[in-house]
C-alpha cells in the first residue's frame, strides 16, 4: 500500500505545519508575557533593574495622610468627654 501525497500535501505537512505550530507557540508566549508583565511583574524592582527600566519617583505624603487615625481619635475624644 502505496501513498502518493500531492505537491499541495507535501507543501502543507512539511512547511506550513511547523510554521503554524511555531507561530502559535510563540504568540501564546508573547501575549503570556505581556499579560504577566501588565498584571504583576511591574509591582516587581526586579525586574525593573534588569530591564534598565526608570526608576519610580517616590512623592512626598502630604501633610493630611492619616485622615482615618485623625478621625477615630477625634471621635474617642469626643466621646470621653461627652461621657465625663
Amino acid at each position: 500500500m502505496e501513498s502518493s501525497l500531492s505537491y499541495s500535501d507535501r507543501f502543507n505537512l512539511h512547511i506550513l505545519r511547523p510554521i503554524a505550530a511555531i507561530s502559535f507557540v510563540l504568540s501564546l508566549l508573547v501575549f503570556g508575557w505581556f499579560f504577566a508583565w501588565k498584571l504583576l511583574l511591574v509591582h516587581v524592582p526586579l525586574v525593573h533593574e534588569i530591564f534598565g527600566l526608570k526608576k519610580k519617583q517616590f512623592l512626598p505624603k502630604p501633610l493630611n495622610h492619616r485622615r482615618f487615625s485623625r478621625f477615630y481619635n477625634n471621635l474617642t475624644l469626643n466621646h470621653t468627654d461627652n461621657s465625663g
